[in-house]
């Protein structure tokens, strides 16, 4: 494609000529990197990293059967064992019990991040490890509650791999269960636990590899390396920030006033729609590439331990004789009934059936319905920081929201009266917390989502959003491309150049 040259003068304001090179050289590769970033987002947008979620993970599980009294004071755990929580389900025809010890001084492991210590109820021994028949029967009540088609392959020991680069290390060793249906749903069994950890399609792992995997940089061999992972997609945004921002600099600077007074672009062809597109979408593609950079929280300027306080004033302290003394009195339970776990709260042991529905009820320690009401919240709130408002939600809010993962309603807000003023998203149920925001966790739900997904209220109804966000995606992803092209033929020139002359200087 043929260009007009710019004047031969330097143009003003034009940045020094070893940063140019160094901008169109970086342009080779982390433009590339770009445009890949580009191109996988379109398939993000409607095919996410498969996770089994929670509720997913309860649906495959077989009906409980409630385990006698016999069997719970069997169980060898000190009566005064503080634990963070407690629950009972089927695993492989019997149920067990999985406690997960508290917090304390010499353990100081977030709930969340705990394995629980198994029990089995049919002998009150530490449950051992499943063997390959239980294997096969825990996929087949998980294909079951799930309605798999398809019959249950042979499982097979696995090592970690794409889906399970994140669970792998809790749950090794991995068992794989692949199944004859038309989806070609795989799943993970730990052979530790006896859960279900991941569950994938055909469909998931085909548009992944095109999706998240190239967007988050997330091939098995680098992301098990948690560190070296982190600092790779914090330095390549950085460089892609620079990249962004010198390519606007100059892009400005180039610009020129023609014979009938307007200003525009002095190139024509291919350098034409990369100037101009880029003068237009270049602040979005900074904003991208930074709030990408933002959600790595990188030297930790985003740090917020917003919910990990709060979650253990709001459940306060609980043992193992009042979850027994609570398990022994629920002698009946709802129908459909898959699981019964604790949800404590302030400093008062309760207990939650959930079913295969998605419902829940709960219970106290004499085994009666205890519905929650807003006064127990305020109660189990009360001290320091204050209550200062507490509101039953219908309506999603900027924080409270479905995007990447379900957000129930009704739901309970509670704002404090702290210097953070958190805010807590706390389960009409159960009274369980699950989402707090304190100022950082606020500042990063804008400087992320808001910027990388234009995450905001105004935008949010689909399918609206997706009408805004695919073309600018385009116009982006044609900055991207046009530049990295720019930028090989110009580099290629550069070294063919270079090469001339140093072939020149050896025949002499």
């Amino acid at each position: 494609m043929t260009t007009l040259q710019p004047r031969a003068r330097r143009p003003r304001g034009l940045l020094p000529r070893p940063i140019l090179v160094f901008h169109r050289w970086l342009g080779v590769f982390v433009g590339l990197l770009m445009t890949i970033w580009c191109l996988s987002g379109f398939v993000m947008i409607y095919v996410d990293y498969p996770r089994l979620e929670p509720a997913a993970q309860l649906q495959g599980l077989a009906p409980l059967q409630l385990p006698s009294v016999e069997a719970l004071n069997a169980v060898t755990l000190p009566p005064d064992l503080p634990i963070s929580s407690a629950r009972i389900e089927m695993m492989a025809g019997r149920p067990v019990l999985r406690v997960a010890p508290a917090r304390t001084p010499d353990r100081p492991i977030p709930q969340m991040r705990t394995i629980p210590d198994a029990v089995d109820l049919a002998t009150g021994q530490p449950l051992a490890p499943p063997g390959p028949a239980e294997i096969r029967r825990i996929a087949a009540d998980f294909a079951q509650g799930h309605a798999v088609a398809g019959a249950p392959a042979v499982p097979v020991e696995t090592g970690i791999d794409q889906w399970t680069v994140q669970t792998y290390r809790r749950n090794a060793p991995l068992y794989r269960v692949d199944y004859d249906d038309a989806a070609g749903t795989e799943i993970y069994i730990s052979g530790k636990s006896g859960e279900v950890v991941q569950k994938t399609t055909r469909f998931q792992r085909f548009w992944n590899w095109l999706g998240a995997v190239p967007h988050w940089l997330y091939p098995t061999i680098l992301r098990q390396d948690g560190a070296l992972w982190n600092e790779v997609v914090v330095w390549t945004s950085l460089a892609g920030c620079f990249l962004t921002a010198t390519g606007i600099w100059a892009g400005l600077a180039r610009l020129r006033r023609k014979r009938d007074g307007k200003v525009g672009s002095p190139y024509r062809g291919l350098w034409w729609w990369h100037h101009v597109f880029g003068l237009f979408f270049g602040l979005l593609t900074l904003t991208w590439v930074a709030s990408g950079l933002f959600s790595m929280n990188p030297w930790g300027f985003l740090d917020s331990e917003a919910g990990f306080a709060e979650r253990e004033r709001l459940a306060g302290p609980m043992r193992w004789n009042e979850v027994r003394q609570a398990l022994s009195a629920l002698n009946r339970l709802p129908a459909d009934t898959l699981r019964i776990e604790t949800a404590p709260l302030g400093g008062r042991t309760f207990l939650l059936a959930a079913d295969a529905q998605g419902g829940s009820q709960r219970f106290d320690v004499a085994g009666r319905p205890a519905p929650l009401s807003g006064q127990d919240l305020r109660t189990a709130l009360s001290g320091q920081p204050s209550l200062a408002a507490l509101d039953l939600m219908e309506q999603e809010d900027a924080y409270y929201y479905s995007h990447r993962s379900p957000a129930p309603l009704p739901v309970w807000r509670a704002t404090l009266a702290d210097a953070e003023t958190t805010r807590l998203y706390i389960d009409p149920v159960s009274g369980r917390l699950l989402r707090a925001f304190d100022r950082n966790g606020r500042g990063f739900r804008w400087l992320q989502d808001g910027l990388h997904s234009l995450d905001l209220p105004v935008l949010r109804k689909r399918p609206w959003w997706d009408l805004l966000v695919l073309p600018l995606l385009a116009a982006v992803t044609l900055v991207c491309a046009t530049g990295t092209w720019m930028a090989w033929n110009k580099a290629r020139r550069d070294v063919s150049r270079l090469w001339r002359k140093l072939s020149r200087r050896l025949r002499r």
